[in-house]
């Protein structure tokens, strides 16, 4: 029982620092301002609480691996409460029958000591009967005997009067015996009476705790799962937040784009499928696409890999950067200047089909 306890208080305070460590990261996902961010702050939040989200799934994992140790822990107890339960019935059903034979030896002991006393009483008056009267020797029951016969009964009468005497002698002993014999018995039955109610006392005593260790277990496993739920539930809420905010300043910036496309004095990219010319329009806020693209994907930032292992401004992921001869693992990790340079080979040899944003925009 002792190392259950200490292992079941280990699992409970890591279960509590777990349970603590999800709720730090839950609260401390970033706050939506009240101000109107850019879509660049909105995409570094969000790869910010992406990065925090990880960090939360790692947590809850070990969370969820910690309720599965918990739940075989509960099974082991149960088994253990189980085994304890028929034990103690058994010693229970022991302990009956003991106290019945414990009756019984008593009653039996109690019989033996009045024979042993009555035997004792006989014996004594005999011995008071004779040495009042003394007993008639050979000599004298021939001197006083009127003849034959008589010498004969008299002769019979002393005799049987010795055997008398003897088996009183005997029954005495044989009686003192036996109350010895019953007092040990009796004497065997209350120590193995006191030791069966002891052994109860202490089973039950060991059920209780392992009640009691169990309920504590259950509760830890209720608060575990309350805290795993309450993390996972803010982290989806505030990815969603962040989704719908972005999804906004999108659709915004893309009526912009359209609107400055309408105008005569703005330039306009090609509406057919077919490879643009070398280089992008000149009002193009510094990019060699269209910036609608670049704060869609980007917001302008030189952002690292995202899941799909896509980086900087242009979000290109590692296989196209290698295709359009890029220098480097990645690119963010080279300057502006080199992703412009692939990022106007894409263009010219893919179109603006190399970026999903530009369908989101409705730029072909």
């Amino acid at each position: 029982m002792t190392r259950l306890k200490r292992i079941a208080h280990a699992r409970v305070t890591t279960a509590v620092a777990v349970t603590s460590a999800a709720l730090a990261i839950a609260v401390a996902l970033p706050v939506a301002s009240n101000a109107q961010p850019s879509l660049g702050q909105l995409q570094s939040s969000l790869a910010q609480s992406q990065a925090r989200a990880r960090d939360l799934s790692a947590n809850v994992g070990h969370l969820a691996g910690l309720i599965g140790s918990l739940n075989n822990q509960i099974a082991f107890v149960h088994q253990r409460e189980a085994a304890v339960r028929v034990q103690l019935a058994n010693d229970r059903a022991a302990l009956q029958r003991t106290t019945v034979e414990l009756v019984r030896e008593r009653h039996k002991l109690a019989l033996l000591v009045a024979r042993l006393h009555r035997a004792q009483s006989l014996l004594a008056s005999q011995l008071v009967s004779n040495y009042e009267n003394a007993s008639p020797d050979l000599l004298s029951v021939l001197l006083s005997s009127n003849g034959f016969t008589q010498l004969v009964n008299q002769l019979n009468d002393l005799h049987r009067a010795e055997q008398e005497q003897k088996t009183e002698i005997r029954i005495t002993r044989s009686a003192r015996d036996q109350v010895r014999a019953a007092a040990i018995r009796l004497s065997h039955l209350q120590a193995t009476y006191r030791k069966m109610t002891l052994a109860a006392t202490e089973r039950a005593r060991a059920l209780a705790g392992m009640n009691s260790l169990l309920s504590s277990r259950e509760a830890a496993l209720q608060q575990a799962r309350a805290a795993q739920q309450a993390a996972l539930a803010a982290a989806q809420s505030r990815g969603q937040a962040l989704q719908a905010q972005i999804a906004h300043v999108q659709a915004e910036q893309a009526a912009a784009e359209r609107a400055a496309q309408a105008t005569p004095s703005t330039p306009t990219f090609s509406g057919s499928s077919s490879t643009p010319s070398g280089s992008s329009p000149a009002p193009s806020g510094g990019w060699v696409i269209p910036a609608a693209i670049v704060m869609c994907e980007s917001g302008g930032q030189n952002l690292p890999p995202n899941s799909a292992g896509a980086s900087g401004y242009y979000q290109i992921i590692p296989s196209t950067w290698r295709e359009y001869c890029g220098t480097g693992p990645a690119a963010y990790l080279t300057s502006k200047a080199e992703q412009d340079a692939v990022a106007q080979r894409i263009w010219n040899g893919a179109g603006p089909g190399a970026w999903d944003c530009a369908r989101i925009l409705g730029i072909h």
